[in-house]
């Protein structure tokens, strides 16, 4: 992985390396250097030693072996320095094209269509070539074969040099060149993030389509990078060239995820502010994170400088659930209430009562916020004015864990049910029965219901119908903590074991354990298309490759670890890792500690 982390970061090098070097001399440059017939006739053939070294018969079976098998199955050129006009060689025998080809009969002459190629004339044809030439033409496809056979058998090595000179560009036109743009833009698309940076050293015209924004924007949504570079940090280019601030995005990227592997990051922020009280409940969003605690307050912090911004005191018993989008904060209590916060201000815009007992769990979505509570109700509140619009009652137990995708709401409870509610209507739709235990974790993706619970098992049901899907079993204790991207789900569980399914399937794809696996119970666990990141009582937090379930290492180990430190809460983005850490015991101070991986160790 390593190795092809410096490949990758090479072939961007290079690239960028091309760029200032066709701005310091490009403008010299034309058609003529990229396009001329020395250059398509650039391909390789045997050096003169190999010339007087070789037999006849050696050199016929290769050119037999030529036109046996047909032309080469080529691939982009690797670690290949970029053209430079008229001193560029073709690495591959590919003809570069024009930068900027209008009509498909400038494409051809480029390629050396449409053109006779050279032919000898310093000696006369020899009698009777013609003759021979029809009498070639009349034979039949195996015969013409046969033929070719028994000349290259009677040919000199220079002559089957010279045909291979003549065969071989035939075989290597360019032909993404001989399409349209959006159609040249459709193959590359086709290409890893890699072999799109060795494209663009082939020639002028593919690095044109190799810088395209739009392709590089779909390689970033599939990687999960939600915006490119901010102007800030862009480069400045010249008039002339072409910039991708999704490719400077894509490359940022792949440099922060080796960084992640490595363990190489910016000396680690340590926010403290809590005292030694416990923190239950942390979010992270942007360049702000937010902690609730069970000292009754909440404090909103700077993930890039760590200085706490702001207190948000209001809550007369201690803080169990909160979420945060832009500049709102939501938080729940055991007093009972909600309380909506502006996190720029810290003011309390609204205070949300009706619930009789600990609002234990909440979703936003939007406008609106579901919360549930150890009255058994859930409560569907509008937070711009702070109205209850409905209440769902029909849990007989505390209502645990919620999900709400602003059409339905899925909760989970201590009365071992799952239940599936219209919030307009404010109906049950359907009670999921199976559990033999307290419902502790949920997800919903708006088709598929995931439920975690005491008893050991993971189910997975289908929302539309109620129907258990699949039982997940193989945990040995209560599942904590569960995440569902793409029909991909990874759960934590008490038994110190993550495990990662395929929820279409019910296949368990991954346990992550070994000698590197976690010694106590998993508290929280985060995953993206590349990574698992999890964390435990045993006061560690460990980094694991999603694809293979391989321990990468681990990106927190506490002094304190395995003598009361417990990593109670982690949030990740692409490019830092927040932890909520602390101890029940005092062994270990009550803080955040704020990870960034973004550093260049260059």
């Amino acid at each position: 992985m390593d190795q092809d982390s410096d490949e990758f970061e090479h072939s961007g090098e290079s690239g960028r390396e091309e760029e200032e070097e066709e701005e310091e001399g490009g403008e010299g440059e034309g058609e003529e250097g990229l396009c001329s017939p020395s250059l398509r006739n650039n391909v390789s053939a045997p050096s003169n030693h190999q010339d007087s070294g070789c037999t006849r018969q050696s050199s016929s079976k290769k050119m037999k072996r030529k036109l046996d098998h047909g032309p080469e199955v080529r691939s982009f050129p690797s670690g290949k320095k970029p053209c430079k006009g008229s001193e560029y060689s073709s690495p591959t025998g590919i003809v570069p094209c024009p930068a900027t080809p209008t009509t498909f009969g400038h494409i051809r002459t480029a390629n050396g269509q449409g053109q006779q190629r050279r032919r000898i004339t310093s000696i006369q044809p020899p009698t009777g070539l013609q003759e021979w030439l029809r009498t070639f033409q009349s034979w039949t496809g195996p015969e013409k074969l046969l033929a070719l056979d028994e000349l290259i058998d009677s040919c000199e090595p220079t002559q089957v040099k010279h045909m291979m000179q003549v065969i071989e560009p035939q075989f290597q036109r360019d032909f993404i060149s001989l399409l349209p743009k959006e159609l040249a833009l459709y193959v590359l698309s086709f290409l890893e993030p890699k072999d799109l940076l060795q494209a663009a050293q082939t020639c002028r015209y593919w690095r044109i389509l190799a810088e395209d924004n739009l392709l590089w924007r779909e390689k970033c949504r599939e990687e999960g990078i939600d915006e490119p570079l901010s102007l800030k940090k862009r480069k400045i280019v010249k008039p002339g060239f072409t910039h991708s601030p999704w490719k400077s995005a894509y490359i940022r990227q792949h440099r922060i995820d080796t960084n992640w592997r490595r363990g190489d990051l910016k000396s680690p922020k340590v926010l403290k502010g809590h005292d030694d009280h416990v923190i239950t409940c942390l979010q992270f969003c942007g360049n702000r994170i937010v902690s609730g605690s069970d000292d009754n307050t909440l404090k909103v912090w700077s993930a890039i400088t760590g200085k706490c911004l702001r207190t948000l005191v209001g809550h007369t018993g201690g803080v169990w659930s909160s979420q945060m989008r832009d500049n709102i904060i939501i938080s729940g209590s055991t007093d009972r209430t909600l309380k909506v916060w502006n996190a720029e201000t810290g003011e309390c815009i609204h205070t949300l009562y009706g619930h009789t007992s600990t609002v234990r769990c909440m979703h936003l979505h939007e406008k609106r916020v579901v919360s549930g509570s150890r009255d058994a109700t859930l409560r569907v509140w509008d937070i711009e004015t702070g109205q209850c619009l409905h209440v769902l009652m029909g849990h007989v137990a505390a209502v645990r864990c919620v999900q709400y995708d602003g059409r339905r709401v899925v909760s989970g409870a201590y009365d071992f049910m799952v239940k599936v509610w219209d919030p307009e209507t404010e109906t049950c739709l359907h009670t999921l029965q199976g559990h033999t235990n307290r419902v502790y974790s949920l997800q919903f993706d708006g088709i598929h219901v995931v439920s975690g619970s005491l008893d050991t098992s993971i189910r997975v049901w289908d929302v539309e119908t109620g129907n258990c899907i699949h039982t997940l079993t193989g945990h040995q204790s209560l599942t904590s903590g569960m995440e569902l991207k793409d029909n991909i789900l990874v759960s934590g569980n008490a038994d110190s074991t993550v495990k990662i399914w395929d929820i279409k399937t019910g296949q368990c794809l991954q346990t992550l354990q070994g000698p590197h696996k976690h010694q106590s119970a998993v508290t929280c666990l985060q995953f993206n298309k590349n990574f698992v990141i999890t964390s435990s009582d045993d006061g560690t937090v460990k980094l694991w490759d999603l694809k293979t379930g391989e321990f990468i290492r681990n990106l927190v180990t506490l002094e304190s670890g395995g003598s009361g430190g417990v990593v109670w809460r982690i949030r990740a983005s692409n490019v830092k890792l927040v932890c909520a850490v602390g101890s029940r015991n005092g062994t270990e101070e009550t803080k955040l500690l704020v990870l960034d991986f973004d550093v260049d160790m260059k």
